[in-house]
């Protein structure tokens, strides 16, 4: 089993050498010991350690805050900081990069093993649950046939036929996918609903609505009342005219 890696950024040599000792006494491989937050990042990017010790005070243009929110927006390895300084000044800038933790110097190799065994932990379980929401965000709204879409409702996959759906109403970071029978609440955009329904039963009436055409069975003003359904859906300014288009008026 590989050892994990840990990579140590820290300008103090002395400081940087104790480091890297006493994490190889816990069993750790250190694949690079660098001192500025430019040097941090092009470590990061080559070794790609699985967890980096980030000493908050750095020589050079970049500090270690502003290396630790390159590092995460580019490679997404979990950073903890290193810092002699615990004011709540430096913290809160340090709270943007959402580090795995702090560790304040001086410190022993208990505060070591724990902080960094903590944060991998911690980093693991989001990465299960990032893959998780990925895959089912994929499969949740994944077309099995043009007549039918498998939704996710306690922790099953639902096989819902597109016929019995009314309309699907956005909500923040997910979609609300109103059935004949039921409604489920997915992770998804409007966009990717769109996507995968067929665009000759539905339409999108508004930035937060999408309806199946056929359930329409009238027109209130600037709203459409649903077949079954007493939930008016407003329509938006920018749809109408494509609205009236697939509508026959006499």
């Amino acid at each position: 089993m590989a050892k994990t890696s840990v990579l140590v950024v820290e300008d103090e040599s002395i400081v940087a050498k104790d480091i890297q000792n006493s994490l190889k006494k816990l069993g750790y491989s250190v694949p690079s010991v660098e001192n500025t937050g430019e040097g941090a990042i092009e470590a990061a990017g080559q070794h790609r350690p699985d967890i980096i010790l980030m000493d908050i005070m750095l020589k050079g243009e970049l500090s270690g805050i502003e290396a630790a929110e390159q590092i995460r927006n580019r490679y997404q390895i979990p950073v903890i900081f290193l810092t002699a300084y615990a004011d709540e000044s430096t913290l809160s800038k340090a709270k943007v990069t959402e580090p795995y933790g702090y560790i304040i110097k001086p410190f022993k190799e208990i505060d070591l093993h724990t902080s960094i065994e903590m944060a991998l932990y911690k980093h693991g379980k989001e990465q299960e649950v990032r893959k998780e929401r990925d895959l089912y965000s994929s499969i949740v709204l994944d077309k099995s046939s043009d007549d039918c879409l498998f939704v996710k409702s306690n922790s099953r996959l639902v096989k819902v036929n597109t016929k019995d759906i009314y309309y699907v109403e956005a909500l923040k970071d997910y979609v609300i996918i109103h059935a004949k029978e039921s409604k489920f609440t997915v992770h998804s955009t409007m966009k990717d609903m769109l996507s995968k329904l067929s665009t000759s039963e539905f339409l999108r009436v508004h930035r937060s609505f999408i309806v199946r055409v056929d359930k329409i069975v009238a027109i209130e003003q600037s709203n459409l009342v649903m077949e079954d359904e007493k939930k008016l859906i407003p329509v938006g300014g920018s749809y109408r005219d494509e609205l009236h288009s697939r509508l026959k008026f006499v």
